[in-house]
């Protein structure tokens, strides 16, 4: 008797295109609420585990087989710990295979249901694609298009006709329910950089790196001007990069890796300029909506298009979210969403013993300043400038296409290979 998979995979002639769906989904799940600190490696196989054991629940023992990038990068990011504690004390095998990859994306893991003599009864395989989002590639779990419009010049050029903001945009599509979402999504932000500027220690894993977040704001404050601001925003940004890099709970932003952005850059402009909670969770409705757009027309993960996808994204959506809270127009807040993607174009993923601390951590923290001077640069503009933001997601795209696997999150070139302690 043939073992029996419990959905039938798409056929697959080879490797889709990155951004394989144009169906523009909810921002709901681009704001993902969890531990870190990887959302491919450890919220996704989390769910996929979730997933399989709902529906095979009681097998005598069963295999899990990761692949390419969730294989190369899985130990470092906690992918074992975080299945063997979902399967909850069941007999589980782990089988890597770092150098062997599937079709449809890199992020691959394979569950299997096994009989009393190691036989193969069922088996699901399901796709980590960044962000926490689990597909396994049937017309089920391709991604429900709720947003009719699908580009940022059409989402532009409809606002500024109808006088709209992207935030109204949002909340057109999304419904009234989005806000309450979104508090519950700004409250887990805010007590993310309140537990990280509080703690002290080493982060877990053989790097024995410190956490530096308390130490950077204790000194920034004893600073004035320019440098009290700036030594503030790199504090909350090490904050919540530190908490993602031990575990703690965070919001994909767009991913675990770049989680720190958007909380440090909306921390610190609230706290400058006193904003109120409504207009905080305008603007992260208006970043949700430049992250989502980057799902859905290239890609968010770094096993898929290198850091660029990740911190390159969270730039984005950080500079958007900050031209907005600075009164900036439609067009302004494309601009400098499009910067920080550009001014990202090409970074690589090259974890240092596969830990999402060098150079994730400090990568947060530079990424948050960027985003603070892309809001400013926009603002000093008229919105008018040569390369779009669909434009530069393109560049994203193909530039992602064409890196060597090397470069995108395995661990084996870039800075993951020139440390030689």
């Amino acid at each position: 008797m043939f073992p029996r998979s419990v959905n039938a995979l798409l056929p697959l002639d080879g490797p889709p295109p990155l951004g394989y769906s144009k169906s523009m989904e909810t921002i709901r799940e681009l704001y993902r609420i969890g531990p870190g600190p990887s959302s491919s490696h450890t919220m996704g196989p989390r769910a996929a585990a979730d997933m399989f054991l709902a529906r095979v629940p009681a097998a005598p023992a069963y295999r899990v087989t990761l692949y390419g990038s969730l294989a190369a990068t899985g130990k470092g990011h906690l992918t074992e710990e975080t299945l063997r504690e979902e399967f909850g004390g069941r007999k589980i095998e782990i089988v890597w295979r770092p150098a062997e990859r599937l079709p449809f994306h890199p992020n691959a893991l394979r569950f299997e249901a096994l009989d009393d003599e190691g036989r193969v009864q069922e088996f699901w395989t399901a796709y980590s694609i960044g962000g926490g989002e689990i597909v396994d590639g049937t017309p089920a779990t391709v991604r429900r298009s709720i947003y009719p419009l699908h580009s940022m010049d059409e989402i532009v050029r409809s606002c500024v006709q109808n006088g709209r903001t992207l935030w109204e945009t949002v909340e057109e599509v999304e419904g009234p329910g989005i806000w309450d979402f979104l508090a519950g999504v700004w409250a887990a932000m805010s007590e993310a950089v309140r537990r990280g500027l509080k703690t002290e220690g080493t982060l877990p894993g053989d790097l024995r790196l410190s956490r530096k977040a308390r130490s950077y704001f204790m000194k920034a404050k004893m600073f004035a001007g320019h440098s009290k601001r700036m030594g503030l925003l790199f504090a909350y940004a090490l904050a919540v990069a530190e908490e993602n890099a031990a575990g703690g709970v965070i919001v994909t932003a767009p991913t675990c890796g770049s989680a720190g952005v958007v909380p440090a850059v909306l921390t610190h402009l609230r706290k400058e300029h006193r904003f109120s909670d409504r207009e905080i969770l305008r603007a992260l409705a208006a970043a949700g909506l430049i992250g989502n757009l980057a799902k859905t027309n290239a890609s968010i993960s770094g096993a898929e298009v290198g850091c660029q996808g990740e911190i390159g994204v969270a730039c984005a959506m950080a500079s958007g979210a900050a031209a907005q809270l600075l009164g900036g127009t439609v067009p302004q807040i494309e601009n400098a969403a499009e910067m920080g993607i550009e001014h990202h174009l090409g970074l690589t993923c090259d974890p240092l013993h596969g830990l999402v601390q060098i150079p994730c951590i400090e990568r947060n923290v530079f990424a948050a300043s960027r985003a603070v001077s892309h809001a400013a640069y926009a603002l000093l503009s008229d919105g008018r400038h040569r390369i779009s933001y669909d434009e530069v997601l393109e560049a994203m795209r193909q530039t992602g296409k064409d890196l060597s696997p090397r470069y995108k999150e395995t661990s084996t070139g870039g800075l993951a290979v020139v440390d030689k302690e």
